[in-house]
């Protein structure tokens, strides 16, 4: 209680500089002087292709903008929001900060980030929101202003190993559409070639809660509906038992929820529902082994499919006028053409800007050697938003609900008088 009250108090103070609402009068239309800004990212402490394409544009960035210099603060995606958190309190506020969404709204309203709408002009805001995706600017906003703008983001994509379908007697060229025909393809693959059937990347701590709100929307089910949870009401329990019936048919396989994205590059899992952020990865796994496919996420009989978004925005944090157009810029160029086409063809998150997916300026040429990616690229006409939960609690509740999740998927009770369990005792910390 004292961590999260000084956090508060923390926030509240960062803030007040912003009141009244005239940041972007005093912010400098350009960067005249030098200026240091610090970036805490997320995909630079990882492994895969996303620290090298980060890298890339960083250094792309400091060379249009000589007189700002960006010191980097890796931290891996499941640690970034606690570093943010301690080094507010510690007195080195981040300035620009890429975290995910389903911390947006304790973001927006504890830790002091800045709205742009309260930072930037409108006719510039404007002038750069124009052209990207509607639905995508919709994912960082809070009370009708952008705390946090779009920048990677993907949604759940069902990755195949067409090698394992021909040994399975399956064709690659018509993969599963219906969470159905997953169950008949996994007990295939599993049967004739000994190798493990589907498995949904659905269940970590953080990065699960995307695949899973997305299985559960497309079955017209949601998490919570204001401030009322209702992962065990009847549609999003159906969804978790569909899974639950998958593991005790032997389709959906039983293999260390940590780790799945292994199991799959190494050609030892026959489809996998996940972000495309690793089909770079997964391409380079690939490569000389096994024939990667994508498909569209699986649906529920005839129901449309509700992708959600996977992924992360940028956050503002400065309160210095100089910083703030620095940041300001960083933010600018990170969610540019140029950008989107280094972040999409080279991690595999979608591009914001849909006019660059055909112009052979851009992604163009990529796409017309990858049109595989037009799967993911077509479910954007339905992304739904991932919901975050609001209030102090809202990590806890969210681990009670993924906690119960794995319990109804994977254990041999009653899967809905699991979820029920934990929605009534998280129902208790809800505001």
């Amino acid at each position: 209680m004292l961590r999260r009250t000084t956090l508060r108090l923390m926030a509240a103070l960062a803030g007040t500089s912003l009141l009244p609402f005239h940041a972007f009068a005093e912010m400098p239309a350009t960067v005249d002087k030098p200026v240091t800004i610090s970036f805490y990212n997320y995909n630079l402490a990882s492994a895969s292709a996303g620290a090298d394409a980060t890298k890339e544009l960083i250094a792309g960035f400091e060379k249009k903008f000589p007189n700002i210099k960006v010191e980097t603060v890796a931290v891996p995606s499941n640690e970034i929001m606690s570093r943010v958190q301690a080094d507010i309190v510690a007195g080195r506020q981040p300035d620009v900060a890429q975290l995910v969404f389903r911390d947006l709204i304790y973001i927006a309203n504890d830790l002091g980030a800045n709205a742009l709408e309260d930072m930037v002009r409108p006719d510039e805001l404007k002038a750069h929101l124009a052209g990207m995706i509607p639905q995508g600017l919709e994912l960082g906003k809070v009370d009708g202003k952008t705390y946090g703008l779009a920048y990677t983001f993907s949604t759940p994509i069902l990755y195949y190993n067409a090698d394992l379908f021909r040994q399975a007697g399956l064709n690659p060229d018509s993969p599963p559409k219906t969470w159905a025909d997953v169950d008949l393809a996994g007990r295939a693959i599993r049967e004739k070639t000994g190798k493990n059937g589907f498995f949904p990347g659905a269940y970590g701590p953080a990065d699960g809660t995307f695949v899973y709100q997305a299985i559960v929307m497309s079955n017209g089910g949601k998490v919570r509906d204001g401030n009322t949870l209702t992962f065990a009401d009847t549609n999003a329990a159906e969804a978790v038992k569909m899974l639950h019936d998958m593991v005790g048919s032997g389709a959906h396989a039983k293999i260390d929820i940590a780790s799945p994205a292994d199991t799959f590059a190494g050609g030892n899992l026959g489809m996998f529902l996940y972000t495309t952020a690793v089909l770079g990865s997964f391409k380079k796994a690939s490569a000389g082994k096994f024939d990667l496919r994508l498909a569209p996420m699986p649906s529920f009989g005839e129901k449309p499919t509700a992708p959600t978004n996977s992924g992360s925005a940028l956050f503002v944090f400065s309160k210095d006028p100089a910083k703030q157009r620095a940041a300001y810029e960083l933010l600018k160029f990170l969610t540019s053409k140029e950008a989107y086409t280094v972040i999409t063809s080279k991690i595999g998150y979608l591009p914001l800007r849909l006019d660059i997916v055909d112009d052979p300026a851009y992604l163009g040429p990529w796409v017309k050697e990858n049109p595989m990616f037009r799967a993911n690229l077509e479910q954007l006409n339905r992304l739904t938003p991932n919901i975050a939960f609001p209030g102090p609690n809202y990590r806890q509740v969210e681990k009670m609900m993924m906690d119960s999740v794995r319990e109804a998927v994977f254990g041999t009770g009653d899967p809905v008088a699991a979820l029920k369990t934990a929605q009534g005792e998280g129902q208790d910390l809800m505001p």
